[in-house]
């Protein structure tokens, strides 16, 4: 029987707008950084932007560029990309959305990963150092990365940076970071195929690495997670660590503590399609477990 750990009970919107997939870094510069899908109401429609927020205490956010007309977008398809404009048709309707877009703070500057279905999974560099960019695509042919949904970054502690997507693909990248240095290699829990079928995200903490994905289980979408004291594993049983809380990210703090996103994809989830975070802990197993308290409460 699948064990489910109790969420904070007043757990709320980080602000009042439409997106899923949240994802939040803290910059080497002591701010955090937002973005996410975006494209409401239809998000499986003709999409193309990369939008951002930022706030310095995770309360009070506002968006990152407020010149006219601008509002968030730090990159857009049909403005910047290349290979990724191809709009295709889904049930008679043009189709192109650009999906779960995720911020990193690496090397010394911001990177977006992203992808476009269908198409495949972008990078994108800084080149100025700062979360508004200008962003290049890092990629060292015009092509997608790799051919898959869903894109993440994790940096081990000797700096090696590694790309994962889909269901728990992953692959170590090149010194610069424009190509992928091996072949993509899933990470399996010992107890199912994979960790979740998409929304792949992986973290060091406590001396062990932590790989989360989303999942539905009787109709709800949930991060599972799996844990392993190996980069390659083999990783642990699987377990819900973040109930109702699939496509989500880990993070710490400037204080050092973990938090994980959310965003709320079901009817019986706190809030639904809204970009949110709580504080995480692990249990005397090493498991993944939400705190009770929440923001408002800290």
């Amino acid at each position: 029987m699948i064990q489910y750990p109790e969420l904070p009970q007043h757990l709320t919107p980080l602000f009042d707008y439409p997106l899923r997939d949240t994802s939040i870094c803290l910059g080497g510069d002591g701010v955090y950084y937002l973005t996410g899908t975006t494209g409401a109401p239809d998000w499986w429609a003709v999409t193309g932007d990369i939008q951002l927020w930022k706030s310095s205490d995770l309360e009070h956010w506002e968006p990152l560029i407020t010149k006219p007309r601008k509002r968030t977008i730090v990159w857009n398809v049909d403005r910047d990309g290349t290979w990724q404009k191809e709009i295709q048709q889904r049930d008679g309707a043009p189709f192109r959305p650009l999906w779960a877009p995720e911020i990193h703070f690496l090397k010394g500057t911001f990177w977006l990963t992203y992808s476009i279905p269908r198409l495949g999974n972008g990078l994108l560099r800084s080149i100025s150092g700062k979360a508004e960019g200008p962003y290049v695509d890092n990629i060292e042919v015009d092509a997608p990365l790799s051919p898959h949904i869903d894109a993440s970054l994790f940096q081990d502690d000797d700096g090696q940076v590694y790309f994962l997507c889909d269901n728990g693909k992953m692959a170590r990248m090149n010194e610069d970071m424009t190509a992928l240095a091996e072949e993509l290699r899933l990470l399996s829990p010992a107890n199912a195929e994979h960790v979740g079928f998409e929304g792949t995200f992986l973290f060091k903490a406590e001396g062990r690495y932590h790989l989360v994905g989303a999942d539905f289980v009787d109709g709800d979408y949930h991060c599972f997670a799996a844990s392993s004291d190996k980069l390659y594993g083999p990783y642990g049983d699987r377990y819900v660590a973040i109930p109702h809380g699939g496509h989500n990210m880990i993070f710490q703090d400037k204080w050092g503590q973990w938090w994980s996103t959310f965003f709320g994809n079901n009817d019986s989830a706190p809030f639904k399609e809204r970009p949110g975070a709580l504080r995480i802990e692990f249990d005397q197993n090493g498991q993944i477990r939400p705190m009770k308290e929440s923001r408002s409460e800290l």
